[in-house]
């Protein structure tokens, strides 16, 4: 009996999925050999992403430096982390309160991490602020503010752990950025000119180390959709595997800080250079940035007038 031709494409859409399923997991379960005994800085992690980064790589054995502005909620991960876990099989967290708003207090909070196991392997830089607002409503304080979270903060503390890493010959710098620092968006323009600047310094910090055998990897997402991961009561979650997977590519908005976390580990895995997680829209809207300026300026400058805009409306939501 003969496949109907009308078969053939969803057939292999199915098969090439289950390939590409069967393939993340055996990575998935590889990787937490591979980050064993590994000196690994999260520089927040008590995000929901970086929580769920802290969980894996705790998994894995990894020696985990838990960087956050909360003590309590430092406390309450570590708590987290250390209940049930295998004291043979993984190692005790160490804590360190991180303000990336404190500029003054930078160099002993470097000092404190370095203090922590006399080196590092992986610095993630995952911290960061979120400013929305017309561009006349935002004071030059609020725009310092940001600078120094997502720009002078990461890379203040990268560069005190670069020496760490250059006397070893080794390490690999992540840094977690949004994808406006490749797409600016209206009324993001504090934020984006952060993540632009944040971008392009470990863009030449990856040139400059690589003699060294030192990584740089940067992973540019779309917005942290926290609520796309906790589910909406009406939805029935698929009971198959696979079919849960293929749905969740289908009919996800944003990246969930699971998706995101996981995301992070294999690149810490793979030495990856850059990385992109986004859906369409923000892909396409990236390559009409570049090849077509002057229709995606006109783009944006109407979906400021007119906010019902399809297009602008479709990739404003996405980033």
């Amino acid at each position: 009996m003969e496949l109907p031709s009308f078969m053939v494409l969803p057939l292999l859409i199915v098969v090439f999925a289950g390939v590409y399923y069967v393939y993340n997991e055996v990575m998935r379960f590889m990787s937490k050999s591979m980050v064993r005994n590994k000196v690994v800085v999260i520089t927040d992690a008590v995000s929901a992403m970086g929580s769920e980064c802290a969980r894996l790589f705790h998994e894995g054995g990894a020696r985990l430096v838990l960087c956050g502005l909360s003590w309590d909620k430092l406390e309450s991960l570590y708590d987290s982390l250390c209940s049930g876990s295998d004291p043979s099989k993984t190692f005790t967290p160490k804590l360190v309160l991180l303000d990336f708003s404190d500029m003054e207090n930078i160099s002993e909070v470097i000092t404190e991490i370095g203090e922590c196991y006399g080196c590092v392997d992986v610095l993630i830089c995952n911290s960061s602020m979120k400013v929305k607002a017309p561009v006349q409503n935002l004071s030059l304080e609020m725009d310092k503010t940001v600078m120094d979270i997502n720009y002078f903060g990461p890379i203040t503390l990268a560069k005190g752990i670069l020496p760490l890493m250059i006397t070893r010959r080794t390490g690999q710098f992540v840094l977690v950025n949004s994808i406006q620092g490749k797409l600016a968006l209206p009324f993001r323009t504090c934020y984006a000119a952060s993540k632009h600047a944040v971008q392009a310094f470990f863009d030449c910090l990856r040139a400059e180390v690589e003699e060294y055998g030192i990584s740089v990897s940067t992973i540019s997402h779309t917005f942290i959709n926290a609520v796309a991961e906790n589910g909406s009561p009406s939805q029935t979650p698929p009971t198959n595997s696979l079919w849960a997977y293929i749905s969740s590519k289908l009919n996800t908005h944003g990246v969930t800080p699971s998706s995101l976390a996981h995301e992070v580990v294999r690149t810490v895995n793979r030495h990856n250079r850059e990385v992109l997680l986004a859906h369409p829209v923000p892909w396409v809207a990236l390559y009409i940035r570049s090849l077509l300026p002057s229709f995606f300026f006109s783009v944006m400058a109407a979906g400021v007038k007119d906010g019902a805009m399809f297009m602008y409306k479709m990739l404003y939501e996405s980033v």
